[in-house]
C-alpha cells in the first residue's frame, strides 16, 4: 500500500472515527471503530463505533454497516467499490458482518493480538478458537499454531495496516500510527477503569 492511502487511512482513524469512539467509551461502549470509504479515492462515506450498551451486536464494524445500509441507495455504493476499515481486527462476528455485506477488501490498524494483550479484550482470539479451532479433516486435531482465519481467501482480503506501516519505513507514517497507539492506550484506559457495569454481555 502507498504513503497516500496510508496516510489517508490513518487520518480517517484519528479524525473520523476516534471522535466517535471518545464519546463512546465515555458511555461505556469498547474501544473498536469502523468506516467505510469509497476505494476510488478513499473519500468516507459513513463512520462509526461500536454501541454495544444498545444493542450487543453493535460491534465497531457492524455499527459502520447498519449506518452504511440506512444511507439512501442513490448515496450508497455497492461494498466491492467500498474498503472497510477497522480500528482493530475484525471478530468473528464481524468478520462474517464483512463477509455478508458484500466487502471485500478491509484494513486493520491493531491486531487480535493487540487486542487481547494491549488493550485487556481477549474474546476475539477466545472465541475464534473456541468456536472455529475444529479438528482438520486430514488430522486427529487442529494445529495449535493454525491461523484463527484466512485472511486472504474467496470471500476478502485484509490488510494489516501496522505491518504495511511497519514496510514503509517512512518515519512520518510510523509517527502517526505511534500518536494512534497512545491515543488508543488512553481509551482503553477509561473503558477498562468503567466497564462491567453496562450491560454488556462480554466487557
Amino acid at each position: 500500500m502507498d504513503h497516500t492511502s496510508l496516510d489517508r487511512l490513518l487520518h480517517v482513524i484519528e479524525a473520523d472515527i476516534v471522535p466517535l469512539t471518545t464519546v463512546g467509551v465515555a458511555d461505556g461502549n469498547k474501544l473498536f471503530g469502523a468506516a467505510i470509504l469509497r476505494t476510488s479515492d478513499l473519500s468516507l462515506v459513513v463512520a462509526a463505533t461500536n454501541n454495544e450498551i444498545e444493542n450487543p451486536l453493535w460491534h465497531g464494524e457492524i455499527h459502520a454497516i447498519k449506518k452504511f445500509y440506512e444511507l439512501p441507495a442513490s448515496a450508497r455504493p455497492a461494498p466491492a467499490d467500498c474498503f472497510f476499515l477497522a480500528t482493530h481486527e475484525p471478530c468473528s462476528l464481524c468478520l462474517s458482518g464483512i463477509t455478508w455485506s458484500g466487502f471485500t477488501t478491509f484494513g486493520y490498524l491493531f491486531s487480535h493480538r493487540d487486542s487481547a494483550d494491549s488493550f485487556a479484550i481477549p474474546y476475539d482470539i477466545q472465541i475464534l478458537k473456541a468456536v472455529y479451532a475444529v479438528p482438520d479433516p486430514d488430522r486427529e486435531a487442529a494445529d495449535p499454531n493454525r491461523d484463527l482465519y484466512n485472511r486472504q481467501n474467496a470471500y476478502f482480503s485484509s490488510i494489516d495496516l501496522a505491518e504495511e506501516v511497519r514496510r514503509s519505513a517512512d518515519p512520518q507514517l510510523a509517527t502517526r500510527a505511534a500518536t494512534l497507539r497512545t491515543i488508543y492506550d488512553k481509551l482503553s484506559e477509561t473503558y477498562q477503569a468503567d466497564k462491567g457495569d453496562k450491560g454488556i454481555p462480554l466487557s
